[in-house]
């Protein structure tokens, strides 16, 4: 497997609320374990980042421990990883002021030979990219997307919705985080792409598709999403996650 991260303040952010990671995080049965995470901070300008960082590393932390304690269920495991972020946070935002009201958003996906597990908590996404499509896999956690379900927004107005930064769950906002796990069938060749809002609320997915397969190499496909993110002046941080396959 082959993977590829980066992050940007935009073009109107003074800070970079993002975090992400891509990587081993061990191996089970000698074969190599890779988790892929995208978090989106929020609570204001002393607490966001915190936010992300400290979801990221206490996800990745307990991810670790789990694998080299030899635990193989990937739902479990993954779902137990941020219940334990989702207690690190509030912990922070209890022990300061300044950090009350802070959260994240949180997708990652856990691949090891056959097997990719996918969660995600907020409106950070995943895509998978085969046989020439390219498919959402997560469901935003978000009003917008509510109000889609409802049959009160198409999927086009949603996109283009004033309101579609407003979530409706989030890692560190209340004491049980609600997380959505989906498992993915990812055969050589394919593609996972993780992101925050910053990218997909600005490059859409038949573009994102068109720089992973067409574009001039896969190994560059995030810096060039990237560069279409903040070639369109993005005002939000920008975070992309590629893995092939």
């Amino acid at each position: 497997m082959k993977y590829w991260g980066l992050t940007d303040k935009g073009a109107v952010r003074a800070m970079n609320q993002d975090s992400f990671f891509a990587g081993s995080v061990g191996d089970l049965n000698g074969k190599d374990v890779v988790l892929c995470l995208v978090c989106d901070g929020m609570g204001g300008a002393k607490a966001g980042d915190l936010a992300s960082a400290t979801a990221r590393d206490r996800f990745v932390e307990a991810i670790k421990a789990d694998i080299a304690a030899g635990n193989g269920n990937f739902r479990v495991i993954m779902a137990d990883a941020a219940t334990k972020a989702n207690r690190t946070i509030m912990e922070l935002a209890e022990s300061n002021p300044d950090y009350q009201g802070m959260g994240t958003t949180l997708v990652a996906a856990l691949l090891c030979g056959d097997r990719t597990t996918v969660i995600n908590v907020g409106d950070s996404r995943c895509y998978i990219i085969k046989d020439n499509e390219i498919k959402q896999v997560t469901k935003d956690h978000s009003l917008v997307e509510d109000m889609v379900d409802k049959g009160e927004l198409s999927r086009e107005e949603a996109w283009r919705h004033p309101r579609k930064n407003l979530i409706t769950r989030a890692v560190g906002t209340e004491h049980n985080v609600q997380c959505d796990t989906f498992e993915v069938e990812l055969d050589e060749g394919n593609y996972l792409l993780l992101c925050s809002d910053g990218l997909s609320n600005i490059v859409n997915s038949q573009e994102m598709l068109f720089e992973v397969l067409y574009g001039d190499s896969s190994d560059t496909a995030a810096e060039r999403m990237m560069e279409i993110a903040l070639g369109r002046n993005a005002s939000d941080n920008v975070t992309v996650v590629l893995l092939s396959k």
